[in-house]
């Protein structure tokens, strides 16, 4: 599963610079994705940017200095028109065709920050070959990949309970019933796999139809109460049944440590909310590696790692945490 923040695209961007064409002079964006790779040539280059509408009636979405956000296309030259990522070409050839119809005077080129193996041909310039399957921060939630996907709920779709509120009683009964979505996917999901019990599935129901979250199936813990839950302290684990007896192919979780566990039992692709990276077979095979050398490492000479407990306990701890994360 190739994986892609905002942080990566941000990065991506700006090492892709260097390979545009010079002198260029407007950068124009392809709604939606594509205008968040507009802004960012436009700042990184101090461009102004317009998106496919503003090249047509001539007005700018970023002005500056230079311009007072209506323009004269004879003022540019060389343009950009850039998109977030292209796959069956669709976007990239239908914007080259209204392009197209405009019968600019300038040279007009077109990239993309991502292409799909094969798809180079659409685009004049790109930063990167990433392949299928993959799945964007920007647009996780409203993929269409999202069908072939379990999803957490607390976390995911809405907050987490506080401790007040998590009373396994009537403020519990009160918070499914009355929190607000921090998330609404714009397309159905495979399976919402959440460690509310059982006994809340009306309510949980409730709400999801109340916001229009569509879902194939509402998977939910089996046991009688809270206390029982939190002394099996299974969470991952359920999460990782559950997705392993699936024919899922992502699994989007809000806890790290649980991410981390379904991953581990799955060795399927999961993302975790909380650190924001997508875990698979590489990072559980560095985590394996990392685990097993500072094992040995501590075999070798056991009296030295007690001494630096002794001495700093809480560095200590962050040190043997991280090998593991």
């Amino acid at each position: 599963m190739n994986y892609r923040s905002f942080s990566h695209l941000s990065a991506d961007t700006q090492e892709w610079i260097v390979d545009l064409p010079n002198d260029l002079d407007l950068i124009v964006g392809i709604p939606r994705s594509g205008m968040l790779v507009s802004n960012l040539l436009s700042l990184h280059l101090n461009l102004p940017m317009t998106d496919i509408d503003g090249l047509r009636e001539g007005r700018l979405l970023q002005t500056g200095e230079r311009y007072d956000g209506e323009f004269d296309l004879s003022e540019f030259s060389k343009i950009l028109v850039v998109d977030d990522t292209v796959y069956t070409g669709s976007e990239m050839t239908g914007a080259q065709s209204t392009i197209g119809d405009l019968d600019l005077s300038a040279d007009v080129y077109y990239g993309a920050v991502y292409v799909d193996e094969g798809s180079e041909r659409f685009v004049d310039t790109y930063a990167q070959t990433l392949p299928f399957p993959r799945v964007f921060e920007w647009n996780m939630m409203h993929h269409d990949f999202l069908a072939k996907s379990c999803v957490d709920l607390d976390g995911i779709l809405c907050r987490d309970p506080t401790p007040e509120e998590n009373d396994d009683g009537p403020k519990y009964r009160e918070f499914i019933a009355t929190v607000d979505p921090i998330c609404v996917p714009s397309v159905e999901i495979g399976k919402i796999v959440t460690c509310r019990l059982e006994k809340y599935r009306s309510e949980t129901a409730a709400w999801l139809d109340e916001h229009g979250i569509e879902y194939a199936e509402l998977v939910m813990m089996q046991y009688p109460d809270k206390a029982t839950r939190v002394a099996a302290g299974n969470h991952g684990e359920y999460k990782a049944t559950v997705y392993q007896s699936s024919d899922a192919k992502l699994f989007i979780e809000s806890s790290h440590s649980q991410a981390r566990t379904i991953a581990m039992q799955t060795s399927k692709p999961v993302y975790s909310k909380e650190q924001n990276r997508m875990l698979q077979q590489g990072y559980l095979n560095r985590v394996a590696r990392n685990g097993q050398m500072s094992i040995e490492a501590v075999k070798s000479d056991p009296l030295r790692y007690v001494e630096q407990l002794r001495s700093d306990p809480v560095d200590f701890v962050k040190r043997a945490s991280s090998v593991f994360l």
